[in-house]
């Protein structure tokens, strides 16, 4: 048998026997917690007082001599693991309850302490209510620190059921969406739950993270008028969102002039009330109050949980009212401040990115989507998962390039399926749906887009929230050419126009699309239709208006007028968008003075036609011609039509060689 090793626990525990017991004692006194100058275990004291050991400071010496005790008074790190391992637990935690005894005498805080000791599994209530005011503490600013704290709690013995409507607002706050669930599950369930409203606020939260916000209503309606109290405005906002307008409002009076003054109490209000009144004939005068409300829930640094927060609320009416520079900065303001804690974190940063993509800033809008990637080490939750994959959609379609729309629209597929439709998640559906015609995959989106138009329906065609949505009903109808579908959008927005400024500019927009696929426009009617897109953020889609009718202008001077349009609206386009006369890139072109032949073909080329011959000698589909430069895929085919019968090319071969003369190209300077 192998002597015990000199850093063992029976090593150490055999040089503190006999003589050494008092040493030993005393170390076991330093490595519980007690410490030197103070008062140490009443057993000991008694000893030294009693002269039934040496003095204080002999052993102090002592044990210093031994190299067991460091001259600050602390115990070296394996004779203290030696001590606490050899001693009988029994005996280890009578002298730490000993210990916080000395400190609820001398009202002295446990501090750090306190988490050791229920580490230690020390179950005492005094260590358990300081680590409940512990981590309610830092349930507002670190939720994921207060889970921790809030776990060691329970290891000292807090009551599970008391605690449990925090730790689920505390799981949920730093993004832990299924523990969330599990700890509020459990106390809904339970007869006279306690902290009951707190409970409900963190379940309709976990639910509408979720995607599923008809779920927070119903939370809401089963906790009742009666017991809602001051969760009344965020009972409002989740019913609202899934179109029961009767319900928010029996909840939630319109004076509820009882409200705590509370910073938080008063914005919990003020969103509520913001909310309401988007619904009216009169919606701008709900920005306003959304945006005091953020700015108010910024200013108390609150992490209550919330079926969504003020800020993503107040960004979604400016972008749904054609403001997104104030969307983005309402959200700026709000990621500075902490708005709802670490789990909102990422849908502000998305929203950002919407705001942006809106705006024709594509890179901004990236940006932002990585950063609401970083945020949790969790995936993103279903409803943020969708408006990343609308956003993705979004950037794609409008880059131009089709192998990317079609990847982004298999994520949005499966995006779909996790989530449901409601109030504030009607511009991911109004782009899916425009994308969705886009690819011809309209009847993945229909049943959808059913569902948006019936919430609407239940709200009473609220202008505020609705005119984007049937914005994005036309341009689907436009690029299926069906003025069936597009004839009640369009009608809607010019009722819509009477109290919305937005309505009436998109449904002259509207309006000047038709007469451009009609093939009988006004060239300044139309420019003044995607100058009024852009100034409503729509950068994009008044260039695109505007390139579509340069394309089928007759005259020239008015295709030049739009172009020139379109570039200003969307100066990053294709390059043949901003120098329809010039070559590709990369290609050569022989003098016209030294090829009269080649410069009489050339004459015979429009310069749109031009533009579409460029990119058929890259070999552009028709659809990817049509994104290159503004015009339509069929519009694309008809140009490629007449050039063939005007050069009198026998097919398609024939074709791509007298393209490359008429625009002055070698074939060896071109690719088939």
């Amino acid at each position: 048998m192998h002597p015990p090793s000199h850093h063992s626990a029976e090593y150490m525990a055999q040089r503190l026997q006999g003589e050494n017991a008092a040493v030993r004692e005393l170390l076991l006194a330093l490595s519980v917690g007690f410490a030197l100058p103070g008062p140490l275990p009443q057993a000991l004291e008694r000893k030294l007082d009693g002269d039934e050991v040496e003095s204080l400071a002999a052993l102090v010496a002592k044990a210093e001599s031994a190299g067991l005790l460091q001259p600050d008074g602390t115990v070296v790190g394996p004779v203290q693991h030696s001590l606490l391992t050899v001693t009988p637990t029994a005996r280890v935690h009578a002298l730490q309850r000993e210990l916080v005894g000395r400190f609820a005498a001398e009202r002295r805080p446990l501090g750090d302490f306190a988490r050791d000791l229920a580490r230690s599994g020390l179950a005492d209530p005094r260590v358990a209510a300081e680590l409940e005011k512990t981590a309610d503490k830092a349930l507002e600013r670190e939720p994921a620190l207060a889970v921790q704290i809030y776990d060691e709690a329970l290891l000292a013995g807090a009551d599970e059921m008391a605690t449990a409507a925090r730790r689920a607002q505390a799981a949920a706050a730093a993004g832990d969406l299924d523990a969330a669930g599990r700890i509020v599950d459990s106390l809904l369930v339970s007869v006279d739950p306690p902290d009951l409203v707190r409970g409900v606020d963190v379940a309709a939260a976990v639910w509408a993270h979720r995607g599923m916000l008809a779920r927070s209503a119903d939370v809401y309606s089963w906790l009742g008028r009666a017991r809602v109290g001051q969760s009344a405005p965020l009972a409002a906002v989740a019913m609202i969102g899934c179109g029961n307008r009767s319900g928010a409002e029996a909840i939630f009076p319109s004076d509820p002039a009882a409200a705590s003054p509370t910073l938080l109490a008063v914005a919990l209000t003020q969103m509520g009330q913001g909310i309401l009144e988007s619904l009216g004939t009169e919606p701008q005068h709900a920005l306003p109050v959304l945006i005091h409300a953020s700015d108010m829930l910024n200013a108390s640094g609150s992490a209550h949980a919330l079926p969504d927060t003020p800020a993503a609320l107040a960004a979604l009416l400016a972008m749904h009212g054609g403001e997104p520079r104030l969307a983005e900065t309402i959200l700026r303001a709000a990621v500075a401040a902490g708005q709802g804690g670490h789990a909102a974190k990422p849908r502000l940063f998305l929203l950002q990115a919407w705001s942006a993509m809106q705006q024709d800033n594509p890179e901004e809008a990236r940006l932002a989507i990585n950063e609401a990637m970083k945020v949790n080490p969790w995936a993103l939750v279903p409803r943020d998962e969708f408006l990343c994959a609308a956003l993705e959609v979004g950037l794609a379609r409008r880059s131009g390039e089709v192998h990317e729309l079609v990847m982004a629209w298999e994520r949005a597929r499966e995006a779909m399926l996790h989530t449901s439709v409601d109030l504030y998640s009607l511009l991911p559906w109004g782009e899916l749906m425009v994308a969705a015609a886009r690819l011809r995959e309209s009847k993945r989106v229909a049943h959808y887009l059913e569902e948006a138009w019936a919430l609407l329906a239940k709200l009473g065609e609220p202008p505020l929230w609705a005119v984007p949505l049937h914005w994005a009903a036309v341009q689907a109808a436009l690029l299926t050419e069906s003025p069936a579908d597009l004839a009640p959008h369009a009608a809607a927005l010019v009722r819509a126009a009477e109290h919305s400024h937005l309505a009436f500019v998109l449904a002259a927009a509207g309006k000047a699309w038709v007469s451009v696929l009609a093939g009988q426009f006004n060239a300044a009617h139309v420019e003044a239709a995607a100058r009024g897109l852009s100034k409503i953020g729509m950068p994009w889609e008044g260039a695109r208006l505007a390139g579509h009718a340069a394309a089928r202008a007759d005259e020239r001077k008015d295709m030049m007028s739009l172009l020139a349009c379109a570039r200003d609206l969307h100066p990053q386009g294709n390059s043949a968008v901003v120098t329809p006369a010039g070559p590709p890139a990369g290609r050569k072109l022989t003098p016209p003075d030294n090829n009269p032949g080649m410069r009489s073909q050339s004459a015979g080329l429009s310069e749109r036609e031009k533009d579409v011959a460029r990119l058929v000698l890259e070999g552009k589909t028709y659809r990817e011609i049509g994104e290159a430069i503004y015009i339509s895929p069929r519009t694309a085919e008809h140009h490629v039509a007449r050039m063939r019968a005007r050069l009198g090319a026998q097919n398609r071969s024939d074709l791509l060689v007298r393209l490359r003369l008429a625009l002055g190209a070698t074939p060896e300077d071109s690719d088939e």
